[in-house]
């Protein structure tokens, strides 16, 4: 790093006699992150940032090997980076039944019924990305909608957030579930007022129907992740904390990126269940270092949407439950202390007020403070526990968006009272609470635009905000520009090479055709990725 250091000092200081820039990039907004926050130009040269500032000192050291990128008045920044989102899951959705912005359970029937008479799948078919929330029916999606398009072949239907499904009565038949079969600790098995199943499934309870799919071999999981990658570069994210990250799949990664296919920064926290191996072995990275595994993914609740955040208090449109935990806390104990005598990180599923005190009680047990340990989401926190987060050293990773999908039911989720802490991004700020921003894709849409929008207008798409929805939590944009780009890199310990333009820094950069620190809010979606760079080699250029 002090190299690279030195070499870019010198190639400021003395531009003339200094080796040639690889890629010169200017003609529009330039967004450093650091004072000067707004320069001219940037140069790179070896994959890392040798030149910010002026154009003229850019042109000093142009040469005439030199790729020169007009931004044509788009707007760079930092690379962005989703700090918390689902990577295989990403691609899989694109590749596979896709029920993400169904309108009703009617419509979710519908493209459920069009895609088995276009693909004519033969054994279960599974899809993901069906929300009930604003649907007329006001219900869950259950098998009375799912039987009369597939009497006889099983239908598994995972929800948006990944937290329940529905499954068709031939898909309970065939995973031998019955209206006997007890639910699993942590998990629920849904029936009706007559005791019925309804068919849908939340949390723990999903393995009983998961089973009945096929394990992915690796040239399904190659191809999800090849299309995973085409999508986030598209998208202007330059890095992902991959979640949740099947143990077969960090091998998988790092012989992509081996093969030159690895186009993006991915930072793997394993699946807690899975993850012996990297207790043992300890925190690793592949040979360029753009795939690393150094966390683990535990879950201590399940999602507000479908009930299982864990509250202390009855929700309130259902008051017969309080949600689940998913894992016992000697479970969590014992991950959490050989996380800790590996050098491992830890992120943790909290959604509910309850679960993120639990949390927090785990993390005080360990000593966590100075480790960088993480909650993800962090969605309902009582407002007395979010100093918490500040005193334990605790990273809140939050996902903007899932403010923008939930305000339209979380209201009749938690009353009035409780949302004094839902989504409350700046009350951790203002606390002293690291928060780091992420998607959840493929829970949403994965776009870094909508991300951003969320985070400064507190809005759904459409300009709507409720009348309890809490504006004092909006962020400025350079706070929501951080959590993105400078807090991602210090949560996954990178701050010295990724997170702002700076002299020595990797070349990791987003450009957008909207500016994010000047345009009106309500454009900000309405922009797209034009510039993706990672590590000073351009991965996505927008036709």
């Amino acid at each position: 790093m002090k190299s690279s250091l030195a070499l870019a000092a010198l190639l400021v200081t003395t531009p003339a006699t200094a080796q040639q820039a690889d890629l010169v990039i200017w003609g529009g907004p330039i967004y450093t992150g650091v004072e000067p926050d707004s320069v001219e130009a940037v140069v790179v040269i070896g994959g890392r940032i040798a030149f910010v500032g002026g154009k003229v000192g850019a042109q000093a050291i142009k040469g005439s090997k030199t790729e020169v990128i007009d931004l044509k008045g788009a707007a760079l920044f930092p690379g962005f980076t989703d700090a918390h989102a689902h990577l295989r899951g990403i691609g899989e959705r694109e590749l596979s039944l896709n029920l993400e912005g169904s309108k009703s359970a009617a419509e979710a029937t519908t493209r459920v019924k069009a895609y088995m008479a276009q693909r004519k799948p033969v054994g279960p078919v599974f899809g993901r990305g069906w929300i009930e929330t604003g649907w007329p029916e006001g219900r869950f999606l259950n098998r009375d909608d799912l039987d009369p398009i597939a009497p006889d072949q099983p239908v598994i239907l995972t929800r948006a957030d990944g937290h329940a499904l529905t499954a068709n009565s031939a898909a309970l038949k065939a995973a031998g579930i019955t209206e006997a079969t007890p639910a699993p600790d942590g998990g629920a098995i849904l029936k009706d007022i007559n005791g019925r199943l309804t068919g849908v499934l939340v949390d723990n309870a999903m393995g009983l129907a998961r089973k009945l799919r096929t394990a992915p071999t690796e040239a399904d999981r190659r191809a999800a992740f090849e299309e995973a990658f085409k999508v986030e570069a598209a998208y202007g994210w330059t890095g992902i904390h991959a979640m949740s990250v099947d143990w077969a799949d960090v091998g998988l990664l790092e012989a992509m990126d081996a093969e030159g296919k690895a186009p993006l920064r991915v930072y793997n926290a394993v699946d807690g269940e899975q993850a012996g191996p990297l207790f043992t072995a300890g925190p690793r990275a592949s040979n360029s270092g753009r795939i690393t595994t150094r966390a683990i993914k535990l879950y201590e609740d399940g999602a507000l949407g479908s009930r299982g955040a864990a509250l202390f208090a009855p929700y309130s449109d259902a008051p017969d439950t309080t949600g689940l935990v998913r894992s016992p806390p000697e479970t969590m104990r014992v991950a959490m202390a050989r996380a800790k005598a590996a050098g491992i990180q830890v992120a943790t599923h909290a959604i509910g007020d309850r679960g993120n005190a639990n949390v927090l009680d785990l993390y005080a047990e360990q000593g966590a403070s100075n480790l960088r340990w993480r909650i993800e989401h962090s969605q309902i926190v009582r407002p007395a526990d979010i100093p918490r987060f500040a005193t334990l050293g605790v990273t809140a990773s939050m996902q903007p968006s899932h403010a923008i999908g939930d305000l339209h039911f979380a209201p009749a989720r938690l009353g009035e009272a409780r949302l004094a802490g839902a989504y409350a991004w700046k009350d951790m700020l203002k606390a002293g609470v690291r928060v780091v921003g992420g998607s959840d894709a493929p829970v949403e849409r994965g776009d870094p635009l909508i991300e951003f929008y969320a985070a400064v207008a507190r809005k759904d798409l459409s300009g709507f905000s409720g009348p309890d929805w809490h504006p004092d939590q909006k962020l400025s944009r350079a706070e929501a520009l951080k959590l993105f780009t400078s807090e991602a890199a210090w949560a996954r310990f990178a701050e010295n090479e990724l997170g702002t333009i700076e002299v020595g820094k990797i070349a990791d950069l987003s450009a957008f055709s909207v500016d994010l620190m000047t345009a009106p809010e309500g454009d900000i979606p309405k922009g797209r990725a034009v510039l993706t760079v990672v590590g000073g080699t351009v991965v996505y250029r927008a036709p």
